[in-house]
């Protein structure tokens, strides 16, 4: 049983002897330590090891779905105080979808938003850490405001405004590993809440003692349903962004024409309720295809199309990226079929609003760049997009064949993605974790030290406009955290000597990451990242 009603011990400064007050839904668990007026709201996670203290400096509140993590320290001084979202004063303000990771040590007076990460072993104090920002492993900020938005690189030292307003902006590839950090904890949590209740863990237990396979089942499925753990999570990803869930589901068909039917609205907010709402309709429409929609209802947009149930039952496997997966049950020999990265590439595009077109070209064309506009692809959702891609790719056989995300608005190329080459197979698409330029998606990876002149453009044409350019490298552990660190900074304006020093940088971390960035200055923010060496 969880510590949850100690209260704050008589002191010469209060003597009110406040007691926590945790939100039902929320999981403490037994080894953490609460004390005094600490604010807990609905579906946190409290992990073991954790020291929230409101004995001296209070009172604290930790904003829904958030996660304090092992061996977490919260404090507070005395004096001081900040002002939180609901326009009260207290010691320590940890906003909604937060990350307090492991040996963090948030020491009021401190204001952490929504949206947060605070990595391994950083501190935080007298200070306020904005909306949306990451803070990686071993930071130190303290007397200053971290502007919203912000990242703030491993073993940083914030210590005054001016070193805090020319942090860096956050990227996607941030914002979606400290949103999948905030899908793992919910899972957790409901892990925990089912390790507690005979009635969910012992089927489970049963059924691996029986005869192993609940090993690949989650335990956070409540009920022991047919939901693997990669979907749970993503469901918790979902919710804690502030997203709806739906259902669609299709006979074959339908499936084939991409007439879809809705489910049932799913209205609850929590996890294992939406999970239990999943499993229904999985239950009801056995034999059919069934998919996961993620909706951002503010506007009015889907965000995910994750089939999960296909006509012989098995829930098809998530996509890599977590984003959306159409291929599971696609025709072979498509373009659909060719890799799921392919569908959730599209689906990304289409949930940002891009347009999507086509170009070919024979192999004299493409040698000398003389590509041809192909069709554009007008769609409802990724499986239509793919289905008139495969048209498109059956058309122009031994041809190259690309793709084109289009920013409409910026009147702009994003993505420029070869899917068929002459030998006819589909090529499996690049990551698009780094913000794609406007003359080419994906970098070759370099490994001689020697740019291609695609990149040597990219420099030119960030020079003309003004930017500044740095670098940034990363092995793969750090390449899979998003930590990167930089390389040394380059002040010219010269493009032969910014080549040099590129070239230089790769040489310098052959067999890792490298990725080039274009900065605003005037601005304070990066208006490129891309990816220029891979190990």
């Amino acid at each position: 049983m969880a510590v949850r009603g100690l209260a704050a011990p008589p002191t010469p400064w209060s003597k009110n002897l406040a007691e926590p007050k945790i939100d039902p839904t929320a999981y403490v668990h037994s080894f953490s330590n609460i004390i005094g007026d600490v604010r807990i709201g609905a579906h946190v996670l409290v992990a073991p090891g954790t020291s929230i203290r409101a004995d001296e400096g209070s009172p604290f509140a930790i904003g829904e779905n958030s996660n304090i993590q092992d061996g977490v320290v919260i404090h507070g001084l005395e004096e001081g105080r900040v002002k939180g979202d609901d326009g009260q004063n207290y010691s320590v303000w940890i906003g909604k979808n937060s990350s307090i990771t492991h040996m963090a040590l948030i020491h009021g007076p401190a204001y952490v938003g929504d949206n947060c990460f605070i990595g391994f072993r950083s501190t935080v104090f007298n200070s306020r850490v904005g909306n949306g920002c990451i803070v990686m492993m071993h930071v130190l900020i303290e007397d200053v405001e971290i502007p919203p938005g912000k990242y703030v690189p491993s073993g940083s030292i914030i210590t005054n405004q001016q070193q805090a307003d020319r942090l860096p902006n956050v990227t996607d590839a941030d914002l979606s590993f400290a949103t999948h950090v905030i899908g793992v904890n919910q899972s957790l949590k409901a892990g925990y809440q089912c390790s507690e209740n005979a009635s969910c863990i012992n089927p489970i237990r049963n059924e691996s003692s029986g005869n192993g396979s609940g090993r690949d089942r989650s335990y956070a499925n409540v009920g022991g349903g047919n939901l693997p753990s990669e979907i749970v999570q993503q469901i918790g990803d979902l919710l804690a962004k502030g997203y709806k869930i739906g259902t669609e589901h299709a006979d074959a068909r339908r499936f084939r024409t991409g007439s879809w039917k809705s489910g049932s609205p799913i209205n609850a907010k929590s996890t294992g309720e939406v999970v239990a709402a999943l499993e229904a309709c999985l239950r009801e429409h056995t034999g059919e295809y069934v998919r996961l929609l993620g909706i951002d209802s503010k506007a009015k947009r889907r965000v995910v199309e994750e089939i999960i149930q296909r006509p012989d039952g098995p829930v098809a496997a998530k996509s890599s990226n977590g984003k959306v997966s159409v291929s599971a049950s696609a025709p072979s020999g498509s373009a659909s079929s060719g890799s799921s990265d392919l569908g959730a590439q599209i689906g990304d595009l289409l949930a940002k609003g891009f347009k999507i077109g086509t170009e070919y070209a024979d192999a004299r064309r493409f040698r000398t760049g003389s590509w041809r506009s192909g069709p554009s692809i007008s769609g409802s959702g990724v499986a239509d997009a793919l289905s008139k891609l495969d048209a498109i790719i059956s058309e122009h056989p031994g041809e190259y064949v690309r793709l084109i995300g289009i920013d409409p608005k910026n009147k702009r190329r994003v993505l420029e993605e070869i899917i068929q080459r002459p030998d006819g197979k589909v090529v499996k698409t690049a990551s698009t974790s780094a913000p794609a330029s406007s003359s080419s998606a994906s970098v070759a990876p370099v490994s001689s030290g020697k740019l291609g002149n695609n990149v040597t453009e990219q420099v030119r044409d960030l020079l003309a406009k003004g930017y500044k350019i740095g670098t940034e490298h990363a092995d793969a552990r750090r390449f899979r955290t998003g930590s990167w660190k930089s390389c040394s900074p380059i002040q010219s304006n010269n493009i032969s000597e910014v080549m040099t020093a590129l070239n230089g940088c790769l040489n310098e971390h052959s067999g890792e990451y490298v990725r080039l960035i274009g900065i605003d200055s005037k601005a304070k923010r990066r208006v490129l990242e891309e990816i220029i060496q891979r190990p």
